[in-house]
C-alpha cells in the first residue's frame, strides 16, 4: 500500500480525529515512559495536532485545523525518504497541490529536520473538500513510502488492530473490551483503567485524560 491506497481509507476528519485521540489515550494508559502515539489540543489556536513516533526514526504528524487536515509521515526505510538523494529531496509530486490554506504546515518548526520537511506520505483535506487528496505521485509495484503501515491503526480504527499493535510492542495480553470502550469514546472509568493497567493510579490516567479532552465522571460524593 502506498498513499493512493490511503486515502481510500481513512475516515472522514471527524472521526480521524477521534481515533487519533483515543489512541493517545490508550498509549498513555498502557506506556509510562514513551507513548509511541499523543494528542495535543491546541497545539496551536484553534488547532489540533495528533503525531507518532516510535522511536527508530520513523514518525508522522496529523494537524487539524479550521481550513482542513494535513497529515504527513516519515519511514526512513522507504523508497520515497528525501535521503535517497546526496541533497535531500522529496518523492517526485509529494506536495504538488497542497492548497495554500495548508502549505505552511510543510514549514512549520516543528516538522523540520536540519532545516528540511523529512517526509515520504503526504496527504490534505481542505473542509469543504469531500475526499482526501495526495500530490501525483507514482511508484513502481515494489515501491514503497510507509503508508501502508504507519497509518494502519488511524485507518483500521477497529480495537482488533490496536490490541494486536499493542500486545506485539508490549508483550503481554491487552483487554479487548477496554479498547473498545476508550476508541467509541466512552466516559473513562476505573474499570477500563484497570483492566489495561491494574496497577496504574486512576487519578493520574484521569488527569491526562481531561487534558486530552476526555469525559471522566466525577467521583460520587461520599
Amino acid at each position: 500500500m502506498t498513499v493512493r491506497d490511503l486515502l481510500s481509507s481513512l475516515p472522514e476528519p471527524a472521526e480521524l480525529r477521534a481515533r487519533c485521540r483515543a489512541i493517545a489515550l490508550l498509549d498513555a494508559i498502557l506506556d509510562d515512559y514513551a507513548p509511541t502515539h499523543a494528542f495535543v489540543p491546541g497545539w496551536r489556536d484553534g488547532v489540533d495536532l495528533a503525531s507518532m513516533d516510535n522511536g527508530s526514526g520513523d514518525h508522522y504528524a496529523i494537524v487539524f485545523d479550521a481550513a482542513g487536515v494535513f497529515l504527513h509521515g516519515f519511514d526512513h526505510e522507504s523508497d520515497a525518504t528525501p535521503w535517497r538523494e546526496a541533497e535531500r529531496a522529496h518523492w517526485p509530486g509529494l506536495l504538488d497541490g497542497l492548497p495554500a490554506s495548508l502549505a505552511h504546515y510543510a514549514q512549520a518548526p516543528e516538522f523540520q529536520f536540519m532545516d528540511f520537511f523529512d517526509a515520504t506520505v503526504c496527504v490534505w483535506r481542505e473542509t469543504a473538500d469531500t475526499a482526501w487528496r495526495c500530490g501525483p505521485v507514482e511508484f513502481a509495484p515494489d515501491e514503497r513510502d510507509g503508508a501502508d503501515w504507519m497509518f494502519d491503526l488511524v485507518a483500521d480504527g477497529t480495537p482488533e488492530a490496536y490490541v494486536d499493535f499493542a500486545e506485539d510492542y508490549f508483550e503481554r495480553p491487552v483487554a479487548r473490551d477496554a479498547v473498545a470502550a476508550i476508541l467509541t469514546g466512552a466516559p473513562l472509568t476505573r474499570e477500563t483503567v484497570a483492566a489495561l493497567a491494574p496497577a496504574k493510579d486512576f487519578a493520574t490516567v484521569a488527569a491526562q485524560a481531561r487534558k486530552l479532552g476526555w469525559d471522566v465522571p466525577e467521583p460520587a460524593a461520599g
